[in-house]
């Protein structure tokens, strides 16, 4: 099946500073030098001689300060800028046609410093016409003044270069340590210098002498040698170049005594150039890619759908997992290294687009890993990693049977429990993740970094795993030992299906380490108390799905095993039951539909509730603290009802006021069923500002006196002036008279008046009308 490439956007360029005038330069100026820095961290903009300021721009990801730089017009701007691959800390270098070189850095604080300036040239009169730094070095390529014309009617300006280097490293009161100037090469053509990893190219360029254009060098100063390649030719040849014994060529000579490259030659006539890890690459005018190798070979690697019309080095190259790219214009072109087959041509939304080369290996951030070795597209749209998309549907080979089947053996060994491992478990199950890895590395669709990420927290379980296991067998502490084994099982079971053998074994570990077990979900779920006797959490709605789902209508747990959120709660009742009602409210706030919470089957509370035992048998005050909190309508009216029995007036009364605007009814309700203690007795007289608080607004004066009158009990014997003494006082008027001011206080009655008395009750300034006399 064909594979997909894709174009990932990484960053919209919002998180690097100075982003908008980022965006400007990539916008205006397709003639813009764009460089990325080792740790992919930062972003480099360079713009050509005569550019409005600022003609550089280094961005940096996350917080702190860019670098703007900026020259006036009598002062030319940097020839070249790069960044150095230091891992300490990022630095970058500028350097001038002058000679003049400064070495850049950004350190603890914030914002960029100069470490240290220079200058390369010791001659009067030369100019850099070249510079590029290779692995702690410094190489460069010069040109001095030389006469009109040499022997043989060769421009003596032909062989006026020469190439030196000198090692640049951090260290020093400066923040960089420059050794000793040595010259490479002298008496050379113009060479334009290019770095590939553990290689430097020296290439010829428009102004190189057509007699030797042809040739090419790549100096290797690990192995201390030079190799000189005629790529049309098919020739290469190695010689000696180590600066540390005091190797150095003229030009001239090295190549008379070369057989072969000094025959007349076709000049090499490239477009672009490009250093990659395989070597170097090299675009013809004709659309032909190849690809030159450290040891001189040269292959060919395709030829693009369109050719390149742009002016020199406007193409874009780079290779990543065996693929070449290239962007021409706004087109994306994809080929196989291998075969040189076109994998796929995209139209870009731009022709102001960059490649930028992958972080270098050790440098990458851990957000970084899963896009290693993959080549980033960076353009005003953002930044985008270029990568194949992994296609769907591609049936299992037997490779990855094997892979199931030798992991079984091994995670049995691995195992405490007794039931037998097989390999259709490992491929659907989410608890072994490695043999699915490796699995997917055998079919080709993931590539090794991937796989890294995937496995980076397996692997650092496995090896604290292995070590906790040698300190039990050791003998030393085992009490923490064994609390750690507990935490880290925990943790592990909380990340796969928590069904059938999961669920027994987190059953198991519950009983046997609760204290340990209970920190471990702690962790888990991020519970932190809030201050206010509640709890919050900060885990995601997957790990909730998993504590708070387990659980079958109709169905109870096989064995007496519990669901996980049953689990939670029996080990909160045993070890900290002040915190099981503000736990199971916690829960009730995160579940979703189909989860145990506002979806179907039996709300948290009642399943909390279960946990504590048979109605009658549970601890009284945590039952009601989980009614209460429950927030259900039924739950709350149960405890208001718990505490009316038991006499706790003003604990039902903060009940019935903690209710919210949202749950008229239930308040309603509550006040009713405290309005008819108040009618039979005395006992809520000392909270009547409570119960007038808890009144509900929208209560009529008028039904607030057919409810007293439904809840008032019935009359035994004709009335009398005074109570009998050691009888419940009646309720009066003045005791009356609160309540009603509380439902008529925006004056008369809202209902009919029930006799003509009624209205005294109202208005206390009117005195009461005269009832007819008899005549």
């Amino acid at each position: 099946m064909k594979r997909a490439g894709t174009l990932r956007l990484l960053s919209d360029l919002s998180v690097f500073s100075g982003a908008a005038r980022l965006r400007e330069l990539l916008t205006g100026d397709s003639a813009v030098r764009v460089r990325g820095s080792p740790d992919g961290r930062h972003l480099l903009l360079l713009r050509p001689p005569g550019a409005p300021a600022p003609q550089l721009l280094v961005a940096g990801r996350g917080p702190g300060v860019e670098l703007e730089l900026a020259w006036p017009a009598s002062q030319l701007s940097p020839l070249d800028a790069f960044f150095l691959p230091w891992p300490a800390r990022p630095a970058l270098v500028l350097a001038w046609e002058s000679g003049l070189v400064e070495v850049w850095g950004a350190g603890v604080g914030p914002g960029w410093r100069l470490l240290q300036s220079t200058e390369l040239c010791s001659c009067e009169g030369a100019r850099v016409v070249a510079v590029a730094a290779l692995r702690g070095r410094l190489v460069w390529c010069e040109e001095h003044q030389a006469g009109a014309e040499g022997p043989l009617g060769r421009p003596a300006a032909a062989f006026s270069h020469c190439v030196c280097v000198r090692t640049l490293e951090p260290g020093g009161e400066a923040g960089t340590s420059l050794g000793r100037t040595h010259v490479l090469l002298q008496h050379c053509p113009a060479f334009g210098l290019l770095a590939s990893g553990r290689h430097l190219f020296l290439v010829p360029t428009a102004t190189t002498w057509p007699g030797v254009a042809h040739v090419l060098l790549i100096w290797s100063p690990g192995k201390g040698k030079v190799m000189v390649a005629a790529p049309q030719c098919g020739l290469s040849y190695s010689k000696s170049l180590n600066p540390g014994r005091g190797d150095t060529w003229d030009f001239r000579t090295l190549l008379r005594g070369l057989p072969g490259l000094l025959s007349p030659r076709e000049p090499l006539v490239v477009h672009t150039w490009a250093p990659t890890p395989q070597g170097l690459l090299l675009l013809d005018f004709g659309g032909t890619v190849r690809l030159v190798q450290s040891h001189g070979g040269t292959r060919a690697v395709g030829t693009l759908q369109e050719a390149p019309v742009g002016p020199r080095g406007s193409a874009a190259l780079g290779t990543f997992h065996g693929t070449l790219a290239c962007v021409l214009g706004s087109t994306l072109e994809l080929l196989d290294m291998g075969s040189g087959q076109l994998l796929e041509r995209k139209v870009l939304s731009t022709d102001r687009v960059h490649l930028l080369e992958p972080p270098a290996p050790g440098m990458e951030d851990e957000e970084e890993l899963e896009t290693r070795g993959s080549l980033r597209l960076l353009s005003a749209l953002g930044l985008f990693c270029v990568g194949w998309e992994a296609p769907q549907g591609v049936e299992l080979p037997s490779a990855k049977d094997m892979v199931f089947e030798e992991a079984c053996g091994y995670y049995q060994r691995r195992s405490l429990r007794g039931a037998q491992l097989t390999p259709e478990e490992l491929r659907h199950s989410s608890t072994f993740r490695a043999p699915q890895a490796l699995a997917s590395i055998l079919q080709g669709h993931l590539p090794p970094s991937t796989l890294l990420t995937m496995l980076r927290t397996e692997l650092r379980d496995y090896r604290g795993l292995e070590q906790l296991k040698a300190q039990l067998v050791a003998g030393d502490d085992e009490e923490a030992g064994w609390t750690e084994l507990a935490e880290h099982e925990v943790a592990r079971l909380l990340r796969t299906e928590l069904i059938g053998d999961q669920l027994a074994q987190l059953n198991t570990v519950f009983q046997a380490l609760p204290t340990a077990a209970w920190g471990a979900t702690l962790r888990a779920l991020q519970l932190q108390p809030d201050g206010n006797g509640k709890l919050r959490s900060q885990a995601p709605p997957d790990v909730w799905k998993k504590v708070l789902g387990g659980i079958t209508t109709g169905k109870e747990p096989p064995n007496g095993i519990l669901p996980p959120f049953e689990l939670l709660c029996q080990c909160l009742c045993r070890l900290e039951p002040r915190w099981l009602p503000p736990f199971v409210e916690l829960a009730q706030q995160q579940g979703g539909p189909g989860w145990g919470a506002g979806g179907p089957g039996l709300p948290l509370y009642r399943r909390a509730l279960a946990v504590l035992g048979e109605e009658g048998t549970r601890p009284e005050a945590l039952e009601l603290e989980l009614l209460l909190s429950s927030g259900r309508p039924k739950a709350v009216l149960q405890a208001v009802g718990q505490l009316v029995q038991k006499e706790q007036w003003e604990r039902a009364l903060d009940a019935g006021l903690a209710i919210g605007p949202s749950s008229p009814l239930l308040r309603s309700e509550i006040f009713k069923l405290l309005l008819a203690e108040f009618a039979q007795h005395r006992q809520l007289d000392a909270h009547l500002p409570l119960l007038c608080r808890l009144c509900p607004p929208e209560l009529a004066p008028a039904e607030l006196l057919l409810l007293l009158r439904t809840y008032l009990p019935d009359d035994v014997g004709p009335p009398a002036p005074f109570s009998e003494p050691g009888a419940e006082p009646p309720l009066t008027v003045g005791l009356l008279k609160a309540l009603l001011e509380q439902t008529g206080a925006q004056g008369w009655p809202l209902g009919p008046v029930l006799s003509p008395y009624e209205d005294i009750l109202w208005d206390p300034s009117t005195p009461p009308p005269t009832p007819p006399r008899d005549l």
